[in-house]
């Protein structure tokens, strides 16, 4: 059996935290190794713990945005999930732009909390799907059509693309596309020309927008 996720919880209200942390705790696969209430706190136990994972309130004494800056500098390997109670689209933007690779609204499931943490820590990326489209708007480039930005993309592109929205890292969809790692790069590098965006997280979040279309 694989080692259990390690899940580090900030925010600056210990009974939300041990919610949170008796959610996550109902499964094998997600182990709570550290909590915390400030930003300060989130870039200590990043650096000491090491986490595969931290999810990360917005309104936290230091910012929730310095902390996660902080924390996708000096820790890489750490992919940060967004777990808070604001709407605003703004906020989303400048998340993501931090490094942040979910955006929960807290008013989530425990199930669903479960679910996104998995399919995070799996690649794949996550805005809370109310928020997502007005999101994507923010990101289109100002001379992209509304009508059909994939389209440009060749059926190879297009498959790359399928697996990036799919959370595939360029390993796994080169594996199930029989191509090279290198060969995904390249292909990637197009994708991100050809659809205007500026990396992974807004061509798979453009790319989840089309297909709920």
């Amino acid at each position: 059996m694989a080692d259990p996720l390690r899940i580090v919880i900030i925010d600056d209200h210990p009974l939300f935290r041990e919610g949170v942390a008796t959610a996550l705790g109902l499964e094998e696969d997600l182990r709570v190794v550290g909590e915390g209430g400030s930003a300060d706190e989130a870039l200590s136990l990043a650096t000491s713990l090491l986490p595969d994972l931290m999810l990360l309130d917005l309104n936290l004494p230091g910012s929730g945005l310095q902390a996660a800056r902080a924390v996708t500098s000096a820790c890489p390997v750490t992919k940060i999930i967004m777990l808070t109670f604001s709407e605003e689209e703004a906020d989303v933007l400048a998340s993501l732009k931090a490094g942040a690779r979910g955006y929960l609204l807290k008013g989530v499931s425990g199930r669903d909390l479960r679910r996104v943490v998995r399919n995070v820590q799996a690649g794949e990326v996550f805005v809370t799907p109310a928020l997502a489209a007005g999101v994507l708007m923010e990101l289109a480039a100002p001379g992209r059509s509304p009508a059909g930005p994939l389209d440009e993309l060749t059926p190879r592109e297009r498959q790359i693309l399928e697996g990036v929205a799919g959370g595939r890292s360029n390993k796994e969809i080169g594996r199930n596309l029989d191509i090279t790692e290198k060969t995904v790069k390249h292909y990637m590098t197009n994708i991100l020309q050809k659809l205007q965006v500026r990396n992974r997280v807004e061509a798979a979040l453009l790319a989840q927008r089309e297909h709920q279309r």
